[in-house]
């Protein structure tokens, strides 16, 4: 084996400094930013993994229901949540007059069930739906790893979307399994 000469140490620390570069001008690229716009948002989200849930409420009609990505924690004490809803959603004018909502966190078994609840049109609450009245009347799915039910408390103009504010009044949070994820703009399951 032969010693390295001066000329392969220069060339190779050359080469770690143009690397070294490379990297810099990749870091740059990623710190340019693009304007903000609905297409941004989307884009940016798609790359964040959300809980699944599936919101409910009962109305004159019947019961209604939709998939949300958007459930978060807001408070302990109170209890409070929030999610989105966007007013042309079917769900809104049964959801915007009900005192009580049903709030179900979907199981990693019930990508179909969430499909359905996302679906515009869908007999959400047809044959293929296990579901029961539960207190205050709110709709109760089956076989779901956690719910709740909770009073609306406030509802905040967002756009074409309205913020809704529910503090829990009762729920169980003992389901079995793991939960539903979505991400790149499909339900997914938790890997370890």
């Amino acid at each position: 084996m032969t010693a390295p000469t001066a000329t392969t140490a220069l060339t190779a620390s050359t080469a770690r400094h143009e690397g070294d570069r490379d990297d810099d001008r990749d870091r740059d690229r990623d710190r340019l930013g693009l304007p903000g716009s609905p297409d941004l948002l989307r884009s940016v989200f798609r790359q964040h993994a959300a809980g699944v849930a599936v919101i409910t409420a009962a109305g004159g009609g019947g019961p209604v229901g939709f998939t949300a990505t958007s459930l978060n924690s807001v408070s302990a004490d109170p209890p409070l949540l929030s999610f989105t809803i966007g007013t042309g959603s079917s769900s809104w004018p049964v959801l915007r007059d009900s005192g009580h909502i049903g709030v179900h966190i979907l199981g990693e078994h019930q990508s179909e069930l969430a499909g359905l609840f996302a679906r515009s049109g869908a007999d959400r609450f047809g044959p293929a739906t296990d579901w029961a009245p539960g207190p205050h009347g709110v709709p109760l799915l089956d076989g779901v790893l956690a719910w709740l039910v909770c009073r609306v408390a406030s509802v905040v103009p967002a756009g074409a979307h309205r913020v809704v504010i529910a503090e829990a009044v009762e729920g169980n949070p003992a389901g079995q399994g793991r939960p539903l994820l979505y991400h790149q703009g499909r339900f997914n399951a938790l890997r370890d």
